[in-house]
This record gives structure tokens, C-alpha cells and sequence, in this order.
């Protein structure tokens, strides 16, 4: 089951859609990989700095975290929390659809929550090639091409 609550209403007043959207992102990961439950939270800035804050003693808001649950009896995967200022922001600067970005900030929590992770460039080539497949898939543009992309909290 994926769980989406748009608990800022900045998300569903810029995007009327944002929870199916996302609930819709995750499902196409879902298509090549054995998920279990995912909760997707669409709020605010604040939230996701106080988040990021508390678990990776980061003092600010990023755009998307990704929290993998400890093995557990009843198959919930992990939870994911997206931050709307920021994510906004950058989907202006990069000149792409707000759905398209939380699309991709989806796909890239969900693929966390699996294992997948970025901090050796290696490991950031077969992420960001899953990414891009998915997308395609979604009909979204490869979010790494230019030179304006934003990585996902890097």
C-alpha cells in the first residue's frame, strides 16, 4: 500500500493532483521492484528541516528524505517526507513542471527506501539510470540532463 498525505496545502493549491501524482510515481518503482508499504508526506519546509535536523543533524530544509523501516512482520518499506518550498524552487529553476520534480523526488526517495544510494559516483551512475528509466516511463524527461538540475539532498 502507498500512503500519501498532502499535510501542507501548498502542494495540493499548486498541484491539485500532487497525491495522486506521487502515489502514481512510487507505483512505477513498483513496477521493477518489490515494494512493501510506503507513506509519502507532502508538507512544508519547516517540517522537513525539523526532520533533517533531528535524524541527520542537518540544519535545513531539503528537498526530499527517505526513511527505510527496520525489517518488520508487516512489509512497510520505509516513509519519504518532501519539502514544498524547496522543491518548488527548483522546479522553477530548472524550468521543469512542479509534477514532473515531485515525480522524481519520489521515484528517488522510493529507490532509497530499497537500498539504492548516491554517495560513490558508481553507485549515483545505476541510481540516476533506474531514475531515468522509471521516468521515461512516466513520459518525464531525464532529470539529469543540463546544467541546471538540482541533485535530490546531496
Amino acid at each position: 500500500m502507498i500512503d500519501v498525505d498532502a499535510e501542507a496545502p501548498a502542494w495540493t493549491e499548486a498541484l491539485p493532483g500532487a497525491e495522486a501524482l506521487a502515489r502514481h510515481a512510487a507505483e512505477a518503482v513498483g513496477r521493477s521492484h518489490a515494494l512493501g508499504d510506503v507513506t509519502i508526506l507532502l508538507t512544508d519546509d519547516e517540517a522537513v528541516r525539523d526532520l533533517n535536523t533531528r535524524f541527520r543533524d542537518q540544519d535545513h530544509a531539503t528537498n526530499v528524505l527517505s526513511f527505510p523501516a527496520a525489517p518488520n512482520p508487516v512489509g512497510h518499506l520505509g516513509d519519504i517526507a518532501l519539502a514544498f518550498g524547496v522543491c518548488a524552487a527548483e522546479a522553477l529553476a530548472q524550468r521543469k513542471s512542479l509534477g514532473d520534480h515531485l515525480s522524481h523526488l519520489v521515484v528517488h526517495g522510493v529507490l532509497h527506501l530499497l537500498g539504492y544510494d548516491h554517495q560513490i559516483d558508481a553507485d549515483a551512475e545505476r541510481m540516476e539510470a533506474l531514475e531515468r528509466d522509471i521516468l521515461a516511463e512516466l513520459g518525464i524527461a531525464n532529470p539529469y540532463a543540463g546544467d541546471d538540475h538540482v541533485e535530490p539532498h546531496r
